[in-house]
């Protein structure tokens, strides 16, 4: 079968909602990161064949062709197309998904899978609320969907609640998991894990290049002074991913391209899997989804050096760490979304660009990511580094 590789990936540093990206436009967001895989690979920039990005909130300057519009901010020429998608919070990593298929089927050679979101210039559910707004419309669920479902609408935070409660999470246990996200990430920025993945921005106020929102003197006293998400529960904002704003990406090629531009692999796709579950309680599904992935590589849970299980809410890594049986230890090893952030529509890439160069740093092999989606579905890429 033919393969797909990563020749590149990138990130932004994750900035705070309102904090040091919130004057950069997305779009400007985007193309940073797709100038920085095209530099770095030294590809010439008319030789990519397209641009898939994902971003969820697709609305203001998010809207018309938002992945077009990275294209025209960047270096890329205008020769390049580019498509827009949303699979909720795994909209890159399917971006990825697609490009690894479109090079594997050999009808594109060179394909960057990329992703930004900008949650203080977009705020998230903006777009959902425009019927709202115009006076019209029923909202994205039809009432053949609420009469089948008995639910008036999908909400993400009673997900994550649902499923602490079915796991028998205590907000002691969230909080405990939330401070050692933030203890992660703290001594990963020491040890200069992330400087080769971070994509230097230059801001009105300066050079961005650390993530913005870990905590150093995080306490459990700090986590536990916090309100709950909804009333009677254990969800907060302290034990959840933050609002970040971002970008992110991945350079993938074939072996033909590989051959052609003289370009060097940095990893080498395994799997590509996509599931889909129950909406309601939506976010439990990395689970099966993991599973499915394991049946199909031929992989067993031993063989995987690192995962990265996005941390949308403390509860669902801490569900997948149960129900999978993996090693916490290799589980999100410098700290995830709740230290880090989450750029929705930037997280999939942003994930799979710290992935890739930790299996590389620490001399790891497999590495598998894995994230929890709206609607309940679940994506799952596992890569082997080279």
């Amino acid at each position: 079968m033919a393969e797909a590789y990563i020749v590149e990936a990138a990130r932004t540093a994750g900035g705070r909602r309102k904090g040091a990206l919130a004057g950069v436009h997305p779009a400007d967001l985007g193309a940073a990161v797709v100038d920085a895989l095209v530099a770095r690979s030294g590809v010439d920039p008319a030789a990519i064949d397209d641009l898939i990005l994902g971003c969820v909130t697709q609305g203001g300057e998010q809207s018309f062709a938002f992945g077009r519009n990275v294209v025209l901010a960047s270096s890329l020429p205008d020769s390049v197309p580019a498509v827009t998608i949303d699979r909720q919070c795994g909209s890159s990593q399917q971006a990825l998904h697609f490009a690894a298929q479109a090079v594997m089927s050999g009808t594109q050679d060179l394909v960057i899978a990329a992703g930004a979101e900008s949650m203080t210039r977009v705020p998230m559910g903006s777009n959902y609320m425009l019927h709202a707004q115009a006076g019209m419309g029923e909202g994205p669920w039809p009432r053949s969907i609420q009469q089948r479902y008995g639910v008036t609408e999908f909400s993400q935070f009673h997900g994550a609640q649902a499923i602490a409660d079915k796991y028998g999470f205590t907000r002691e246990d969230m909080d405990a998991y939330a401070l050692d996200s933030h203890r992660k990430a703290v001594a990963a920025i020491a040890a200069g894990a992330f400087v080769k993945e971070i994509v230097p921005f230059q801001t009105a106020d300066g050079r961005f290049a650390q993530d913005e929102g870990v905590r150093p003197d995080g306490t459990m006293e700090a986590l536990a002074s916090l309100k709950t998400l909804t009333e009677g529960g254990t969800i907060t904002a302290g034990n959840a991913s933050q609002m970040t704003d971002g970008a992110s990406g991945v350079l993938v090629a074939n072996e033909a391209a590989l051959k052609r531009h003289k370009l060097t692999p940095i990893a080498r796709i395994v799997n590509l899997t996509v599931t889909a579950g129950d909406p309601v309680i939506m976010l439990e599904e990395p689970i099966p989804a993991t599973r499915r992935a394991f049946e199909r590589s031929g992989l067993k849970l031993d063989d995987i050096d690192l995962f990265e299980v996005n941390e949308a809410f403390a509860s669902i890594p801490m569900a997948w760490l149960k129900a999978i049986g993996a090693d916490p230890a290799r589980l999100n090893v410098h700290g995830g979304a709740i230290a880090l952030g989450h750029p929705l529509g930037a997280t999939g890439t942003k994930l799979m660009t710290t992935l890739v160069h930790a299996l590389r740093a620490q001399g790891k092999r497999y590495g598998l990511q894995t994230m929890c989606e709206g609607g309940g579905i679940a994506n799952v890429t596992i890569v082997e580094a080279l």
